[in-house]
């Protein structure tokens, strides 16, 4: 039995050229040259077995076949035009699931307001935030966006870093700490101090690199506590256990509140990048770009 090999966009093709009525009509509608679609057609009816239309050069006239075939045709054209609109209006109005991971501390970092405006703008997107300090594995997890912050990212070519802000840090301490220890006026001072350090991803204590203008200092103290969370340091930072490197930004409500104050405020430790990790797809759906653009601005301000 003889096996009859369509494809979808000839007969697109073939509804474009009808409604059109001739090719010069339909070249206009479609882009494509008058020979392509004469070719295309020619392709499709040979396929088929039976002409689809006769030609003249003033118009184009359907047989029966072709009749028969153009309702099929149509179908495909209406279900192709459904398909461009729904994506289209998924372009304007996004829909369906967003998993962000975000570090744990990021809560205080105008989390609250970053989903409050989202939920507002995109109701029909539901929104899944993991907090957690590991590394989510964005393609293997099926994670739409990971949130970073770190000096700098490591190569990988299957994901895309997009740039969001920069945060400047310093080192602070508890009024009360202060008082029972003394305030450290140079960075030398630091080594007879207790120091709450950051354990980084590779398991080692990251020291404390200083500079101001020309200068750098790099030590610890010799009494540290380390952790591999920076919220857990500033939160015993608070209760007054030890000097805590910090971004001015996580600091900042905390200086409000007066239970933390910046120390050796002429020096800063190295500034801090936050980036919006994602897939390396080409096209990324609408509801990514709006959390990405909704969360740059929000730290924005």
């Amino acid at each position: 039995m003889a096996t009859i090999n369509l494809y979808a966009n000839d007969l697109i093709l073939f509804a474009h050229i009808v409604d059109a009525g001739s090719f010069t009509r339909a070249s206009d509608l479609t882009g494509l040259p008058k020979s392509t679609l004469s070719r295309r057609l020619s392709d499709l009816e040979n396929e088929l077995g039976e002409r689809l239309m006769q030609r003249s050069t003033r118009r184009l006239v359907l047989t029966d076949f072709g009749e028969s075939i153009l309702e099929h045709a149509k179908r495909l054209l209406d279900e192709t035009e459904a398909a461009t609109a729904l994506a289209l209006h998924r372009q304007v109005t996004p829909h369906g699931t967003l998993r962000v991971s975000l570090p744990p501390e990021f809560q205080q970092l105008s989390l609250v307001e970053v989903v409050t405006e989202f939920a507002r703008q995109y109701p029909n997107v539901r929104l899944e935030l993991d907090l957690s300090s590991r590394r989510v594995d964005l393609l293997a997890e099926r994670y739409d966006v990971a949130v970073r912050a770190a000096t700098q990212l490591p190569d990988d070519s299957s994901l895309v870093a997009r740039h969001i802000t920069v945060l400047h840090n310093g080192l602070y301490a508890s009024p009360d700490y202060l008082k029972a220890h003394g305030v450290p006026r140079t960075p030398a001072d630091l080594l007879e101090h207790a120091g709450l350090m950051l354990i980084t991803s590779s398991g080692e204590k990251e020291s404390w690199h200083l500079s101001r203008g020309n200068e750098h200092w790099e030590g610890q103290p010799l009494n540290t506590l380390s952790a591999n969370s920076p919220g857990l340091q500033q939160a015993l930072a608070a209760q007054g256990l030890g000097i805590v490197g910090l971004s001015d930004r996580f600091a900042q409500a905390l200086l409000q509140q007066s239970p933390l104050e910046r120390i050796l405020p002429d020096w800063s430790l190295p500034a801090t990048t936050i980036w919006c990790v994602t897939p390396g797809r080409r096209l990324l759906p609408q509801r990514t770009k709006a959390f990405i653009d909704i969360f740059r601005s929000v730290l924005a301000e």
